[in-house]
């Protein structure tokens, strides 16, 4: 993996905004920074350069999203749909075209959000339901192994609960600890593990919790309501990229 200065440059600022979003948002956005690392290197390269960051970034952000943050009823069921859809998401990469669980993904998402600003842009807190809570689960790990962008999914299960915006926080936080933690073991597996590899990715670690330090800072800034419009419009960003990966791909297939 070449260490020159754009590489080096771009790896930082997209593992700072990745970093940030984490201890802002609790996780969940990290495709907003990957378009930026695709700029200087290939998506198996970029997968693999982030599976130990992300685990970095986790870890760190637990001090911050302690476990009085977590909402156990919730993970109780999350965590089990996760498992299922991460290995699911492996069958997903070999035998279905990604591209089209990315537009499938990205639709619902504008989906649910147009509802919600339909309906005039507000919380309205509603029951949990367990069977729910496993298929946004399930739903999310396929998304994050073939898109990187599992967010979206578990996003549409917590924000309807009208959770506060620590506990949706911590509880999103660590549902993507384990998640990266599961992803960690095949991204090393595919990727060039070489001196340069390892080189860019201690000089990332800073980066990486400098933006969980600085998205913590915004979070305590925001009252709930803001909180929950960024995460909505946060939402409508990233289901759009991956609406534009989607199309894109089926369109105009890399050889």
């Amino acid at each position: 993996m070449s260490l020159d200065v754009q590489v080096v440059a771009v790896a930082l600022l997209a593992v700072g905004v990745i970093g940030f979003m984490k201890g802002a948002f609790g996780g969940g956005f990290a495709i907003i920074g990957i378009p930026l690392l695709a700029l200087v290197m290939d998506p198996i390269a970029a997968g693999s350069l982030l599976a130990p960051l992300f685990v970095a970034m986790d870890v760190f952000a637990l001090r911050y999203w302690r476990p009085r943050t977590w909402s156990r009823p919730d993970l109780l069921w999350l965590l089990p749909g996760l498992l299922a859809g991460v290995f699911a998401g492996y069958f997903v990469l070999r035998h279905v075209n990604r591209h089209a669980v990315e537009i499938l993904m990205a639709l619902t998402t504008l989906l649910f959000a147009w509802l919600w600003w339909r309906g005039g842009a507000t919380v309205v807190a509603r029951p949990r339901s367990n069977g729910k809570a496993l298929l946004a689960g399930g739903a999310s790990g396929i998304t994050t192994m073939v898109a990187h962008s599992g967010g979206p999914p578990l996003a549409m299960y917590l924000l309807p609960l009208g959770l506060s915006k620590e506990v949706y926080g911590g509880t999103t936080s660590m549902f993507f600890t384990i998640g990266n933690l599961l992803k960690a073991g095949p991204w090393l597996a595919v990727g060039e593990l070489s001196r340069g590899y390892w080189s860019l990715v201690a000089l990332c670690v800073p980066a990486a919790f400098v933006g969980v330090w600085a998205g913590w800072r915004l979070h305590h800034r925001l009252n709930q309501a803001q909180m929950y419009r960024l995460c909505y419009g946060l939402l409508v960003v990233t289901a759009t990229k991956l609406l534009w990966d989607g199309v894109t791909g089926l369109v105009m297939p890399s050889p």
